[in-house]
């Protein structure tokens, strides 16, 4: 076993560029035996690029790597992996259409005469699954059935089922709740202890002072720093990141009490949403909160058409009479916008431009007689891109090149364009950094002052206290709470998160 604290990898003076972007300009970075090291930095700061390089994913322009003691350049993932190096990505890698298990033991399936052993392999997969909190979860499940944040830990799953030296996770909670996040560091913790390396890549601040033994900060592609986080602050590290100091991020303004713009009258939609009723006024922002799986997700979907519903009523913009949306052009033509949780399968054509993905949703805004104004229609767009710090070469750049977070910010100016009065954000600030953040809180402030009713989906407690006037709590598919300004518990919410969950089988249920 390799000794703790020894170094494992050193790259030096790594540089890439993609077209006229240049992604990383001279960066080092030294990872160790036995240590969590952290990559910060705001959304294309070039962290996911030196881990993908790391990784075999990339190849690097110039620079040199060196594995223990020898010259390492991956030609592939699968040579890096081979070497001992696995990564896990922000956007998923899933096939959708193969089990829980496949997924995981994709590369390692127990046959027997050329034919899998499915009874094995779906028992290793749930010894895996466990560790990480997926007992509810059958292993022969279809991942293209399953959530963003259950998919986010069958990834995550596959990652520490693999004997390895250096473990890179990016953004691994970005869709998890404080419950699925600990169990996470506890993996982490076990792997760190066991001498591995691994490579931490997060937005959540709070997380790398409690995780991380070594930080390194990126801004623009170049090295600010390496340094142990021990005696560092989240103050120190948001300025090493951004250049400047951020305001608070809490809501401005008064509880909202404007005419309902929505509401639902025991709603019930699958086997997640059960009769849920509830309220969302203008000039509100309403947070949605609860554990994974809990149907908030599913809820966001019957509201917008995308899922049938089974039972129950919506009423719109305080209207009497039952809102008939059944399909989510019907959703959008009533006034409703829905930012999915996950961007690259529901929410972007990766292919086309950043022009494309941004006037698509209104085309008839920068059109006249059938004809797009071209000239109109990139003056639009590059307002958002301005507005939005979306980091691009141009207009015209395709979406799929983008960072995660950029590809997040190119979904929430559509749907702002198309200036509905109902806007549901389901997890809007998964992948954004820091500084990103707080530009999309301000943002859900100034369309509640401008009247918009807002439904804020979000897996992070903090900033749902932070920037909401009520929080509503979904457990098991019930709405179990609701919370007003400022009169916030997170220990309250967590246990209305709950409360399903440890309710005796066959007892009472609202």
């Amino acid at each position: 076993m390799t000794d703790t604290g020894s170094i494992l990898l050193e790259a030096r003076g790594i540089f890439k560029s993609f077209g006229a972007v240049q992604a990383l300009s001279g960066v080092d970075l030294v990872l160790r035996a036995g240590t969590v090291h952290a990559l910060v930095g705001e959304n294309g700061a070039g962290k996911s690029t030196l881990s993908k390089i790391i990784a075999g994913v990339h190849l690097s322009d110039s620079g040199r790597m060196i594995l223990e003691g020898k010259p390492f350049q991956p030609s592939g993932r699968r040579q890096a992996e081979h070497a001992g190096i696995r990564m896990v990505m922000q956007e998923l890698n899933l096939i959708d259409t193969l089990s829980v298990a496949e997924n995981i033991f994709l590369d390692q399936l127990p046959s027997k005469y050329g034919f899998v052993r499915y009874p094995s392999l779906n028992h290793s997969a749930q010894q895996v699954m466990s560790r990480v909190g997926l007992d509810s979860v059958s292993p022969s499940a279809i991942v293209g059935s399953l959530g963003v944040g259950t998919r986010q830990m069958v990834e995550i799953a596959a990652g520490l089922s693999r004997h390895c030296r250096i473990l890179i996770l990016d953004e691994p909670t970005a869709s998890l709740t404080d419950r699925e996040a600990n169990l996470l560091f506890r993996q982490i913790d076990q792997a760190r202890n066991s001498g591995m390396a691994i490579v931490y890549i997060s937005h959540r601040i709070e997380e790398i002072l409690r995780i991380a033994d070594e930080i390194t900060i990126l801004r623009d592609g170049r090295l600010v720093s390496t340094q142990t986080t021990q005696g560092l602050t989240a103050e120190q590290i948001i300025r090493s990141m951004v250049g400047r100091d951020l305001p608070p991020r809490q809501r401005a303004g008064k509880t909202a009490g404007g005419t309902i713009a929505l509401q639902l009258d025991r709603l019930c939609a699958g086997p997640k949403v059960r009769k849920v009723s509830l309220d969302l006024r203008r000039g509100e922002i309403l947070g949605l909160a609860g554990l994974m799986g809990s149907g908030r997700t599913e809820l966001a979907r019957a509201i917008f058409g995308a899922d049938p519903i089974d039972s129950g009523t919506i009423y719109l913009h305080g209207s009497d009479k039952p809102a008939r949306i059944r399909s989510p052009r019907d959703a959008v033509r009533q006034g409703i916008a829905l930012l999915t949780e996950d961007r690259k399968q529901q929410g972007l054509f990766l292919p086309r431009s950043i022009r494309y993905n941004i006037s698509l949703p209104r085309l008839e805004s920068v059109s006249r007689a059938g004809i797009v104004n071209r000239f109109r229609e990139r003056k639009v767009c590059d307002e958002f891109v301005q507005s939005l710090s979306i980091r691009c070469s141009g207009l015209e750049q395709p979406v799929g090149q983008l960072s995660g977070g950029n590809q997040q910010k190119v979904v929430i100016a559509k749907w702002l364009l198309r200036d509905c009065e109902i806007l549901i954000f389901d997890e809007p600030t998964r992948g954004i950094d820091v500084g990103a953040k707080f530009e999309v809180y301000r943002l859900l402030s100034d369309l509640a002052a401008r009247g918009k009713a807002v439904l804020f989906i979000s897996s992070d407690l903090k900033e749902l206290t932070a920037v909401c006037d009520r929080i509503a709590v979904l457990s098991a598919g019930r709405l179990t709470a609701t919370f007003t300004a400022p009169h916030y518990s997170e220990q309250a919410i967590t246990e209305a998160a709950f409360q399903e969950h440890l309710r005796p089988a066959g007892g009472p249920s609202k």
